[in-house]
């Protein structure tokens, strides 16, 4: 997949003072109610709470600074603007201020306020300001400057591929889509890999320069197979010698709303979400059709729990978009977390209708099926999914590891297991498979001993993980090997000390070896951690009381159960 480099690098350019809200000196309500609003980026109540403040204090720049860094949040920059210049005319310092400034004199096309502005100053920072730079000089038709421009700032240390890849658009947004390509061309295309954008921009360059075939290759060197649907656009196009319009960039603004995403993009990783968000609602406010600086806010949002503002950014992407389906899949992701999986079905299901041939609709809805419970119909979505997936594809084995789950859910043990071992053969050693089959196969009492191969594998892999560790001594228990159960098992209630499961079979363990006081003690603990109201967990406290009211060995002789036997013992 293609990825952003050296973004160390670039966090350090970026540096200036975090922004982020301060404690005001006001005691107000309105004030401490803004400052929990934000604490949990609710930034439509920080904003109203925050403002109520405001007018009580109006000269306090901490307030000014929360006020605008909400409303720039919402994506609201033009009820922003009067704050921000009104801390600049009151010298009162901000990056925020700086950026909502800046990209308002785009906005109208000032280019030339634009360039009068102090960097020292009135600066965002130094690589924004220098390719904003850049890019006012092309809106006023200056390319040599422009040009050159780009240039000064590809010579700082770790921003080359970043300032060389904005001229390329630069160069492609005038027309010169040769002078374009030569860039992404040059070192083995290294400009080109630079993100996903860049990749695209250069299949559109080439597309543009009736070089098609080229533009396939490059588009099957850097994307997997499958793995991007929204390109299937660009393929689809390109394959029927059709010819992909320049939409990168058209104009100065469009380059400048580019610079705050590309920037944003490039710190998602290395900055504060609700930092980055800045960057995505600028670029989204000068370019209203930025699709991937909305898809960039959608998903800070939802990493926030700003779940409605989330689904709000998403219904922005329209249906005629490539990246439609992504904004669908991200919205009924949000309506799962939020609460609401009916809603997100529905709109996973009216996605499988409208775009039927992609796996990746199919697969989310069946997961949400299976979580919801509803195993027939996970079945039928994972059936429709593993249709359109390539066989032995990288994650066909996940999706024959999901519906074995579902028909052993149904009690479709033949077809549980034929999924399974299919996951196996596609991936020999996942741990989860070896751990789920081998588990299975133990509570059924069949193929014990391959059972138990599994699950050592799988411990092997995955020593620390409880859920295998309890397999592998409950293996051991089924199979009579009571005392090297022992051992396993407390390292799984070491692992998992409130699972009502694993304390459960600890104390099967140690009342197959004697320690019938200490088996006594692990049901009454597993029995404390129980939900009441999770009637499909697999420990059952009727069981469990009946264990301490009999014991274990009457418990067994009541269910009709072979008595417990020591394996080559008595």
């Amino acid at each position: 997949m293609v990825s952003l480099v050296r973004r160390t690098a670039l966090a350090v350019f970026l540096a200036t003072a975090a922004v982020v809200p301060v404690h005001a000196d006001s005691g107000a309500g309105s004030y401490l109610a803004g400052r929990q609003a934000i604490y949990e980026s609710d930034y439509k109540a920080a904003e109203e709470y925050y403002s109520k403040a405001l007018i009580f204090d109006p000269g306090n720049t901490k307030l000014k600074e929360s006020v605008l860094l909400a409303r720039v949040a919402l994506g609201d920059v033009e009820r922003a603007l009067p704050i921000a210049e009104d801390m600049e005319a009151n010298e009162q310092p901000n990056q925020a201020a700086r950026m909502v400034v800046s990209a308002k004199l785009v906005s109208d096309g000032k280019f030339d306020e634009l360039l009068a502005r102090d960097p020292e100053n009135q600066g965002v920072g130094p690589l924004v300001d220098g390719l904003m730079t850049a890019w006012a000089h092309l809106g006023k038709g200056e390319m040599t400057k422009a040009l050159a421009q780009f240039d000064e700032v590809a010579q700082q240390d770790g921003l080359r591929e970043f300032a060389l890849y904005h001229k390329a658009l630069a160069l492609a947004s005038v027309g010169d889509f040769e002078g374009a390509e030569a860039i992404f061309a040059a070192d083995d295309s290294i400009v080109a890999r630079f993100s996903r954008r860049a990749a695209l921009a250069r299949v559109e360059v080439l597309s543009q320069l009736n070089r098609n075939d080229e533009a396939l290759q490059f588009l099957e060197n850097v994307f997997a197979a499958g793995s991007d649907p929204s390109i299937e656009t660009y393929v689809d196009t390109l394959s029927a010698g059709g010819t992909l319009p320049f939409t990168h960039v058209g104009s100065a603004t469009e380059g400048v709303a580019e610079v705050f995403f590309s920037v944003g993009a490039a710190l998602n990783t290395e900055a504060a979400h609700d930092y980055v968000l800045l960057y995505a609602r600028i670029a989204t406010y000068l370019r209203p059709d930025h699709i991937d600086a909305i898809l960039l806010s959608a998903e800070l949002l939802e990493q926030l729990s700003q779940y409605d503002l989330a689904a709000e950014a998403y219904r922005k992407v329209p249906t005629d978009s490539s990246d439609f389906h992504a904004a669908e899949l991200g919205r009924a992701e949000i309506l799962a977390q939020s609460g609401k999986p009916d809603a997100a079905i529905e709109v996973l299901e009216n996605l499988a209708a409208r775009q039927p041939n992609l796996p990746s609709v199919h697969v989310a809805l069946a997961d949400l099926q299976r979580r919801q419970e509803n195993y027939a119909a996970a079945v039928t979505s994972y059936d429709r999914a593993i249709e359109l997936t390539e066989t032995g594809s990288g994650g066909n084995w996940f999706l024959h590891y999901a519906r074995g789950i579902c028909h052993e859910r149904l009690k479709a043990w033949d077809r549980a297991e034929a999924d399974f071992r299919r996951a196996l053969e596609l991936n020999p050693d996942q741990p989860q498979v070896l751990n789920y089959l081998g588990y299975s196969l133990v509570e059924r009492q069949e193929k014990l001993e391959e059972a138990l191969d599994m699950i050592e594998r799988a411990v092997a892999i995955q020593p620390d993980s409880g859920y295998i560790v309890d397999s592998l001594g409950w293996v051991l228990f089924r199979l009579g090997r009571y005392d090297e159960a022992v051992e396993h098992m407390e390292r799984a209630v070491e692992l998992m000390a409130v699972d009502p499961v694993v304390n459960d079979h600890l104390g099967d363990v140690y009342w197959a070896v004697g320690r019938t006081r200490e088996a006594d003690f692990q049901w009454r603990r597993a029995l404390s951690f129980i939900d009441p109201e999770d009637t499909d967990g697999e420990a059952d406290p009727d069981r469990i009381r009946r264990k301490l009211e009999v014991g274990l060995d009457a418990v067994l002789a009541e269910e009709g159960a072979a008595p417990l036997k020591v394996a080559n013992g008595d």
